[in-house]
């Protein structure tokens, strides 16, 4: 009887020893990864590595050390690699089922690294999601909206969805409607429009601007005035446009013009 308390004891004794050492070193281990990870990053950014391209290697590099360090401890428990292959092995049909979507997540992830539809810092409005991007990690995207929400969207329904992204191109165009009252010389508002758009810096020259009658109504005349300008530039414009236009058009006496988008902005 006291042979076997002592194995018990001795057996209890040595789990706890290595169930500690587990534990020191799955926290040794994180340090680790985690001075790693930033050392990696750092690496790239010096190297100037696109910041998309960045996120997504610094994520997948994280999952690849995770994996180690869980093998390590797996070894230090003393837990043989055989046995645990072969509880996989056996569970291997439900651990595909329910990886099924991570996997297509990851496969969507490696497809934005290769098409590049967007980067880290575009706007973009896809899968539901509209805002900047964040980050490209190996199974999400995060989505920064205007008033700072961020949106979770995963790889796979971004590569199977719709992208409009607003910042791909070097240029913009801001669409404008002035309206102005029935019966005013179109000629006369046309060269006034024109005039503050020469006036302006950030409107570019080409591609030209344009300005025409787009509408009219009994009450009524409808100006459509579409300037490009840079992308970086668009709210600048967008405002510089909207009170120019509007206090040139009153100091002409022109009745009481009234601003309204053509169409909602996405930036």
């Amino acid at each position: 009887m006291e042979n076997f308390i002592n194995k018990v004891v001795e057996l209890c004794t040595e789990g706890a020893t290595k169930v500690l050492i587990a534990i020191v070193a799955f926290v040794i281990g994180k340090l680790i990864i985690k001075k790693v990870l930033k050392l990696a990053d750092k690496l790239m950014e010096k190297n100037q590595i696109d910041a998309s391209l960045r996120t997504f290697a610094n994520s997948a590099l994280r999952a690849v050390l995770y994996v180690v360090l869980v093998v390590t401890i797996i070894g230090i428990l003393g837990i043989p690699m055989a046995s645990v292959v072969a509880v996989l092995a056996s569970a291997g049909l439900a651990i595909g089922m329910s990886l099924q979507g991570a996997l297509g997540n990851l496969a969507g992830g490696i497809m934005l690294m290769v098409f590049k539809p967007f980067k880290v810092g575009d706007y973009v409005v896809t899968a539901g999601a509209e805002g900047v991007v964040d980050e490209i990690t190996l199974f999400y995207t995060n989505i920064v909206t205007k008033d700072q929400r961020k949106i979770i969207v995963p790889n796979g329904t971004l590569m199977n969805a719709n992208v409009e992204n607003y910042s791909a191109q070097e240029n913009r165009r801001v669409d404008l409607t002035f309206t102005c009252e029935r019966g005013v010389d179109v000629q006369k508002v046309e060269d006034i429009i024109y005039g503050v758009m020469d006036k302006c810096d950030l409107v570019l020259k080409d591609p030209a601007p344009f300005v025409g009658v787009t509408g009219a109504t009994d009450t009524a005349t409808e100006f459509t005035v579409r300037p490009f300008c840079k992308n970086d530039d668009y709210w600048d414009t967008y405002f510089y446009m909207t009170k120019h236009v509007g206090a040139a058009l009153g100091d002409a006496g022109i009745q009481a013009p009234a601003v309204r988008v053509v169409k909602e902005d996405k930036q």
